[in-house]
């Protein structure tokens, strides 16, 4: 067995275990009847278990019920927690000294999520990333690649969830050559763009794929440097593969649209647009979301989501946009197993999609207005200011 995949258990088979179950499931995008009433009892396992050990999760299942999301299912409870409370409190269902991990969300400025995980949640979360990646056929032991990432290089004290996530996706391919775009200088990062243009050309020239992982406005403003250079385009080896994430915050000014993007990729890089994935997530909620070979974000077996209006909160029909609501009963370490994001999105059903994967998707429409809920890609943009 690949070790990413490896089992991992509950802290409480007797009373998770309808949770040990669904994230046993090994087809991320399973779907179906069996799969919604595990899926449910195991969000009962959840709020039990977080009800138990947080006052302040018992106190919001003690207050008038949600209007239930159908795509989360009748019956279900998921009381409504902002991801922007986790900036302002730590709450716990485990004792201190059962905290696996502390990661922290990116800014600068203001304020950060303060997450926390025992080893069942986050190895959970990490397994669900391996059966994503397996299922797409990125794992690859026997095949050494060349990483550029666009991303937070580790330093001392490092919590950020952004460089934790990127560091952990080169375990899924043995490395020949790391490069970091965020070069940490002792008493920060810097955006080394002429670092990253060097190590894309130094690549071309190796017989290894490339694996580009991290924030996509980066790698746009690469590129776009390369173009302003006169730099003609390059074909990076066979195989090679972008998997972004972290969005275009803070620079909307500059952002292009997505299909511009990826054939901007293909026409500097020579990596065709079906190995370049866009991918959401955050450190509130680890699930992860990886865009399919069409460029659609499809909701993975261990987590529903819905979109809720942004007035009433109130549950929308496919397609309306409102805050992203995302439920998985994968976490005990926190009450944060129904999560209402400060994203817009629009949600659809799996059939909208032109690819095999059945289950449902959600397109990102950007951030539901400026406040103090910056993000990992806010406070990566503002690094950029100096050379735009």
């Amino acid at each position: 067995m690949k070790p990413h995949l490896a089992p991992v258990e509950v802290p409480d088979p007797a009373a998770l275990g309808h949770v040990q179950r669904l994230c046993d499931l090994a087809e991320p995008y399973a779907d179906g009847p069996d799969a919604d009433a595990l899926f449910a009892s195991a969000m009962a396992e959840a709020n039990a278990w977080h009800a138990r050990r947080s006052p302040f999760f018992a106190a919001l299942l003690g207050e008038q019920a949600e209007t239930p999301a159908p795509t989360v299912g009748d019956g279900v409870r998921t009381p409504l927690v902002p991801a922007a409370f986790f900036k302002r409190h730590e709450v716990l269902s485990i004792p201190r000294d059962e905290v696996f991990l502390h990661l922290t969300s990116s800014g600068t400025t203001g304020q950060k999520s303060q997450m926390f995980f025992d080893e069942w949640t986050i190895r959970s979360a990490q397994r669900m990333v391996a059966r994503i990646f397996d299922h797409y056929g990125w794992i690859t032991p026997e095949q050494p690649v060349n990483y550029l990432l666009y991303s937070y290089e580790p330093a001392p004290a490092l919590r950020l969830g952004t460089s934790f996530t990127d560091n952990y996706l080169c375990d899924f391919a043995p490395a020949r050559h790391t490069t970091h775009a965020l070069r940490h200088t002792g008493t920060g990062h810097e955006f080394d763009v002429n670092g990253c243009i060097a190590a894309i050309q130094r690549y071309a020239e190796d017989d290894v794929p490339v694996r580009i992982l991290g924030f996509p406005a980066f790698l746009y403003f690469t590129l776009e440097r390369m173009r302003a250079m006169g730099l003609p385009p390059l074909r990076l080896p066979e195989g090679s593969l972008v998997v972004l994430g972290g969005g275009w915050k803070g620079h909307a000014d500059r952002q292009i649209g997505k299909d511009a993007f990826y054939a901007e990729v293909t026409d500097r890089l020579g990596i065709p647009a079906e190995r370049v994935r866009d991918t959401f997530g955050s450190v509130e909620h680890c699930v992860p979301y990886v865009e399919c070979a069409h460029h659609r974000l499809h909701v993975p077996v261990w987590s529903r989501a819905a979109v809720r209006d942004t007035g009433t909160l109130r549950p929308l029909p496919y397609g309306d946009r409102g805050f992203l609501h995302l439920v998985s009963p994968y976490i005990t370490s926190v009450p944060a197993q129904s999560v209402v994001m400060g994203d817009l999105a629009s949600l659809h059903p799996g059939e909208e999609c032109p690819c095999a994967l059945s289950t449902d998707w959600f397109t990102v429409h950007g951030r539901a207005g400026v406040s103090r809920n910056r993000s990992c890609a806010v406070a990566a943009a503002e690094l950029m200011k100096g050379m735009s």
